[in-house]
């Protein structure tokens, strides 16, 4: 087994044909099924279907291609380590950021990487809290913002801040941001229900439900913040959500927005980062750089609701 066919495996994955994998490779078509076939071979799997449509990983592909990539990444990082420019951090650094504050950070962070660190490839991987924990378990992610979740075996927390959840409704509803709302009100209006499983803010409104008990009338149960605000904008219902997930909508008028109390619904949001290993320069780099951007962004206000806890030394 060798880099080569690491690498065509992984492309080959990605590009879902043989061809468009040698065209990125800048290789001939014949060596790219051959470093495939080869490696097929070795390890006595198949690790495509070869479909009219193109190729298409086995499950047996998939592990491998998921830990191939891994290694390929890791090489990389190596190799900027081993050659370092005096000042200078290089190499590839693999975020994950909650849906709900992906646009708020996102642009920033990319902003202050490409300022101070131009040799650093950024990653982005976006979703719910326990969607980010297990990439982060796996070896996907170097680092990611999650709530709600203590130090594990495996990934060791910095808390951040606390975030308290909002109430959003469609435009005319009369919330205000300066107001604000309670549960049990929010409750009574047909309600677009976050999806359970990873989806963290479905087991908060859950637990808070059970002091007002009133069953909402659901419309529907959604897996994606994008899709859950989309369905109250035009008028399905109201729900749940961090203020700094709607921000954006709330000031071109397609939404209304408050801070719920009776109870109010407060997470805490912190960095996550794997145990295992000593954490590269690049790594540290951008942790640090992820940082300065959560605090600027709760210091101007664009963070609504989100209050910085005290002490929280570094990354």
């Amino acid at each position: 087994m060798d880099l080569k066919q690491l690498r065509a495996v992984v492309t080959v994955a990605e590009a879902g044909s043989v061809t468009r994998a040698a065209q990125l490779l800048h290789v001939v078509q014949p060596a790219v099924s051959r470093h495939v076939a080869s490696l097929e071979e070795e390890l006595g799997v198949a690790l495509f279907e070869r479909t009219r449509q193109g190729m298409r990983p086995t499950a047996a592909g998939q592990a491998f291609v998921a830990r191939a990539r891994r290694v390929l990444t890791e090489l990389e990082r190596a190799r900027a380590e081993a050659r370092p420019v005096p000042g200078e951090v290089r190499g590839t650094a693999r975020v994950g950021l909650l849906g709900s504050v992906e646009k708020l950070l996102a642009p920033a962070l990319v902003a202050a990487v490409a300022a101070k660190h131009p040799g650093v490839e950024l990653h982005l991987a976006t979703g719910y809290s326990g969607l980010l924990q297990q990439w982060l378990d796996d070896g996907d992610l170097d680092m990611a913002l999650l709530y709600n979740l203590s130090s594990t075996q495996s990934v060791r927390v910095l808390p951040l801040l606390t975030d308290r959840l909002w109430a959003v409704a469609p435009a005319g509803a009369g919330l205000r941001p300066d107001r604000d709302v309670e549960l049990s009100e929010v409750l009574t209006h047909s309600f677009v229900m976050p999806a359970r499983g990873q989806h963290g803010i479905r087991l908060l409104l859950d637990e808070a439900r059970l002091q007002c008990e009133i069953e909402p009338d659901v419309v529907a149960e959604v897996n994606s913040i994008a899709l859950q605000t989309l369905l109250v904008e035009q008028g399905h219902g109201w729900t749940v959500l961090p203020a700094a997930g709607v921000t954006d909508r709330v000031a071109a008028g397609a939404l209304e927005a408050a801070p719920l109390s009776s109870p109010e619904i407060v997470r805490t949001v912190g960095l996550g980062l794997p145990r295992t290993g000593r954490t590269p320069p690049v790594v540290e780099a951008v942790a640090t750089e992820l940082l300065l951007v959560v605090r600027r962004a709760v210091a101007d206000g664009q963070w609504a609701s989100a209050v910085m806890l005290p002490d929280l030394g570094s990354a």
